[in-house]
């Protein structure tokens, strides 16, 4: 089964089993990736994660049901997986912009969003540049922090700049940013600012080294200003190169972002995406 039949088997999965409890490892089965790379892959291909599409589409069959039924407020929150009226009334109000009684008045307009259904557009023609290297395992060293996977690119994005107001880019520049260890339970996952060990001289606490484990990456050069670059070559290596690649799959939840020397904001900078991979 390919990728894009996979992606497609997971979505039905969630609409079928949209009153159950979902979980996101078998979720990714359904898709036949780590529960790790499918979060990353539907976040870049549908501009929102996995948690919000759930969220969203129990919001917004909940508020059909108010609208035409007449069940209770209690009965529909329990139905679509809210532990009281009041966390259900609060996530219904954020999504609809008014509370759930006032879905149950005639003409109240609430929000509607569609099973989703991915559509990949892939055409030939188009230059994307990427190497294999196989890599023994190597050591880094740098700061690390959980993230749950709903609210990460905001979340990360911070982490490297407190890295950099708190003066710890003196000790680590932050030549790569590390994913890793994503937990299906919590759906956390460690990121690491690092660098590659060398003599750094004392460090101050709070500093921790990781063995990266050897590996073949499947490495794609990056031109631009961060993050608009990242994320461009990013979206096209889930929606591009993976669906098209036959002979190689993901291998363990680990993805790498090497950073060079220079402005980021910068047109000419240079930056690179690893992504571990196996002969299928």
């Amino acid at each position: 089964m390919d990728w894009i039949q996979g992606i497609q088997n997971a979505i039905r999965y969630i609409e079928n089993n949209i009153l159950e409890e979902l979980d996101y490892d078998e979720i990714a089965t359904q898709a036949y990736v780590t529960s790790f790379y499918f979060q990353r892959a539907f976040s870049v291909l549908c501009g929102f994660t996995l948690g919000e599409y759930i969220r969203n589409r129990r919001l917004t069959l909940a508020g059909v049901e108010l609208s035409s039924g007449t069940d209770k407020i209690i009965d529909v929150a329990l139905r679509y997986r809210y532990d009281s009226p009041d966390s259900f009334t609060k996530a219904f109000t954020r999504f609809h912009g008014i509370p759930p009684s006032s879905a149950k008045k005639e003409g109240a307009t609430l929000k509607f969003i569609a099973p989703l259904k991915i559509k990949f557009k892939l055409e030939g023609g188009n230059v994307m540049d990427y190497r294999l290297e196989t890599k023994e395992a190597f050591n880094v060293i740098g700061v690390e922090r959980g993230f749950n996977s709903d609210t990460a690119y905001a979340d990360i994005t911070k982490f490297w700049y407190e890295h950099f107001e708190n003066g710890n880019g003196k000790y680590i520049c932050g030549m790569f940013g590390i994913s890793y260890g994503y937990n299906s339970n919590t759906h956390m996952f460690n990121y690491m600012i690092a660098d590659s060990i060398q003599d750094k001289g004392s460090l101050p606490d709070g500093f921790i080294t990781k063995e990266i484990p050897a590996k073949t990456w499947a490495v794609f050069p990056v031109k631009g200003a961060i993050p608009s670059a990242l994320q461009e070559v990013n979206s096209k290596i889930w929606s591009e190169w993976l669906p098209n690649c036959h002979e190689y799959e993901l291998d363990g939840n680990i993805n790498i972002e090497m950073y060079s020397e220079g402005d980021i904001n910068s047109t000419d900078y240079y930056s690179e995406i690893w992504i571990p991979v196996k002969k299928k």
